[in-house]
């Protein structure tokens, strides 16, 4: 059995209906929804606030529990060197408002900020991503789902129809701003390096 990581992520959408996402790394990593990891005795409601603000500099207001979900890398999938099988997350993703009209603070540089309709998500978003955004369009709350996470691939987007002019590109972009970023297996993604590294708690998941 492998590592269990508890997380907190949250759809996070301005008066227009947009939702910010995170794109996180160096290269072409995949958008994904802003949070991080829980501290000792930390609350997921707590986490969310706190770890939002640190990643994105905006202040929200959460609104309630999307749900809870369950990545997994594939199944008995290692990487090579020290790190062994990707970590399952449990995430609790909150639905959420920004608080204002512009950040509260400049977040530190690592990951670019852009805001985008829910019908015209790039494809490069994380399965979480797709997921929660998807259930939070249908205003479910309280679901349990799981999520495979497939490292190194872009999920193709589903039919839907889109917003005209916007074709699923940033409705606004804050490049290069934002917190100190998820990890990558909490995103679904390959790790940079075979080597283990430390991390604060703070940083987005999914």
């Amino acid at each position: 059995m492998s590592a269990l990581t508890w997380a907190v992520a949250a759809v996070v959408t301005d008066d227009t209906g947009r939702v910010l996402l995170c794109r996180q790394g160096r290269g072409e990593r995949r958008y994904a929804l802003p949070g991080g990891r829980l501290r000792p005795a930390e609350s997921p409601v707590r986490a969310a606030l706190r770890d939002i603000r640190a990643e994105t500099g905006w202040n929200i207001d959460l609104v309630d529990l999307i749900g809870v979900y369950h990545l997994t890398g594939p199944p008995g999938e290692a990487t090579a060197g020290r790190v062994g099988p990707l970590p399952d997350v449990l995430v609790h993703v909150f639905r959420a408002r920004a608080a204002g009209v512009r950040p509260a603070a400049d977040p530190p540089p690592g990951c670019r900020l852009s805001w985008h309709y829910p019908d015209a998500l790039p494809e490069a978003v994380t399965p979480l991503t797709r997921a929660a955004v998807t259930d939070a369009r249908a205003g479910r709350s309280g679901v349990l789902h799981d999520v495979a996470c497939v490292p190194d691939t872009v999920d193709a987007p589903p039919p839907s129809a889109t917003l005209p002019g916007h074709r699923g590109q940033p409705a606004a972009d804050q490049g290069g701003r934002s917190g100190t970023g998820q990890p990558p297996e909490q995103r679904g993604e390959a790790a940079d390096d075979p080597l283990p590294r430390t991390r604060r708690s703070r940083g987005p998941l999914a």
